[in-house]
């Protein structure tokens, strides 16, 4: 076997594929996740309201009303949230030592770390319609963003940064 080093140009590149595919995962997880709580919690299979529910952080009770376009915009605003979510975790995750020792808690405290974020700053910056606060329904919510968005990313992140796409070499055969 013969020791190769990981080029800038391979960690660039190995490093923005973990990325998008980190970013699309933990967004279908969290969009699944969400349909399928607005499905239990109200009985309606219509979950275009979950995605207009979302466009309407920026285009308020009008996103309601209108149709596919709305949908299409909730669905563009929910990814481009979890690609944010995603690029700032891959971004820390190196710098705090504490988070490869422990990627399960570690994925606990992201989930955690966004949910308080989305509710604290995000959503009540936004234009969506207030919701009532209700104990079970913070949980849920809290769950989902662990389950779906912490945890896999903790999960993809620490694959990636074990496997050397720093500067740790890379084996190949000799043949």
């Amino acid at each position: 076997m013969q020791i190769i080093y990981y080029t800038p140009t391979e960690r660039m590149k190995n490093g923005i594929t973990i990325r998008v595919k980190a970013g699309v995962v933990v967004g279908t997880l969290d969009i699944l996740a969400a349909f399928l709580h607005y499905f239990i919690s109200t009985g309606e299979t219509r979950v275009s309201n979950v995605l207009k529910f979302i466009a309407s952080g920026i285009f308020g009770n009008q996103a309601f009303a209108q149709g596919n376009t709305m949908v299409v915009a909730g669905l563009f605003f929910h990814y481009l949230i979890a690609f944010a979510f995603t690029l700032f975790f891959f971004w820390v995750y190196p710098k705090i030592n504490l988070f490869s020792k422990s990627t399960i808690l570690t994925g606990i405290l992201y989930g955690i770390f966004i949910w308080l974020v989305m509710n604290l700053v995000v959503v009540p910056l936004s234009n969506t319609p207030s919701q009532p606060f209700t104990l079970l329904n913070t949980l849920i919510n809290a769950l989902i963003l662990i389950a779906c968005m912490g945890i896999p990313l903790s999960l993809m992140a620490h694959s990636f940064y074990k496997k050397g796409n720093q500067s740790t070499p890379k084996l190949t055969s000799n043949k």
